[in-house]
């Protein structure tokens, strides 16, 4: 098949519509209906459905666009394995990742790494989990980590750590050093997440159950700007794992605090990568390098903090 066929195809699938996919390729919208007609009567098959307000895939497309991305990912490990970048050098190992990973963790894990492996440079995507799931599913990345709350359908599981939801606060504030309940929350400047993250939907089925209503002070999307408040106001409370702040806690004087709650440890950190998928010779090397930080890591953490 003609390589502008599936480069169209692929435009229209991504992009849900023939004028998205006529401005992404700077190709007339008539040029990329007739490649995809001719790909159509190719396949035997119709692989969109059309509707006024796009196209979208249908089943066949779905197939089609499997295998299509499977082929593209096999050429592009055929030709490493030519030019020799199968060996760990000059290589770039693609990466996906919820927020509160990308605040502290990889970045210490990917210097960690490269003070061993210094040709390996790395490509960091940060979304949600739906976000994160869909681009190691599709094979637009290497691994993934992510929070997840249930084991991840369509990708190989390398490793998984249990990672409750904490709450985190300065070591002089009036509650580090106590039992908490839920209520005891109520008196003091809460930093929470956007309720689309794992560990606010956990922190907010917890207060459902336990009917302690909770107005934070602060809510945002990014972790680090969550952190940067905690910091800057001393009797702030803000939630999430061990693994987002293992490598501050100490330095910054932070308490980690479980409010032991079956609710909030439903959670688990997930290294993934995409089923069927070869390792590399540098990716094997960062996923071994990596489950033997976290382990380590986290076993320090745990016995420091007693949760």
């Amino acid at each position: 098949m003609h390589s502008t066929e599936i480069r169209y195809f692929l435009a229209v699938a991504s992009s849900g519509s023939l004028s998205a996919a006529s401005q992404q390729l700077f190709v007339a919208v008539s040029a990329i209906s007739r490649q995809i007609q001719r790909l159509e009567a190719r396949v035997g098959a119709p692989l969109f459905e059309r509707h006024a307000r796009g196209m979208v895939l249908n089943d066949a497309g779905q197939i089609f666009e499997n295998h299509v991305r499977k082929s593209m990912m096999d050429m592009e490990h055929a030709i490493a394995e030519i030019k020799g970048l199968k060996a760990v050098r000059r290589i770039a190992l693609r990466v996906a990742c919820t927020d509160g990973m990308a605040f502290s963790l990889l970045p210490v894990l990917f210097t960690e790494f490269r003070q061993l492996h210094p040709g390996v440079s790395f490509h960091l995507t940060v979304g949600s989990a739906l976000e994160v799931a869909e681009v190691i599913r599709r094979g637009e990345c290497d691994v993934a980590f992510q929070f997840s709350l249930h084991p991840e359908r369509g990708v190989d599981v390398v490793a998984a750590w249990s990672a409750p939801v904490l709450l985190v606060m300065q070591q002089n504030h009036p509650l580090a050093h106590q039992r908490i309940q839920l209520s005891d929350l109520l008196a003091w400047p809460l930093a929470l997440p956007d309720a689309g993250t794992t560990v606010r939907q956990l922190f907010d089925l917890s207060c459902r159950m336990s009917g302690t209503f909770v107005e934070p002070t602060l809510t945002c999307n990014n972790f680090s700007t969550l952190y940067s408040f905690l910091l800057s106001t001393p009797q702030a409370i803000t939630i999430c794992s061990q693994f987002t702040v293992m490598y501050q806690a100490e330095e910054q004087g932070l308490v980690l605090k479980s409010l032991g709650s079956e609710q909030l440890s439903q959670r688990s950190l997930q290294v993934q990568t995409a089923i069927g998928r070869p390792h590399s010779a540098a990716l094997a090397l960062f996923l071994e390098f990596a489950q033997h930080e976290l382990k380590e890591q986290d076993e320090r953490i745990r016995t420091r903090y007693g949760f």
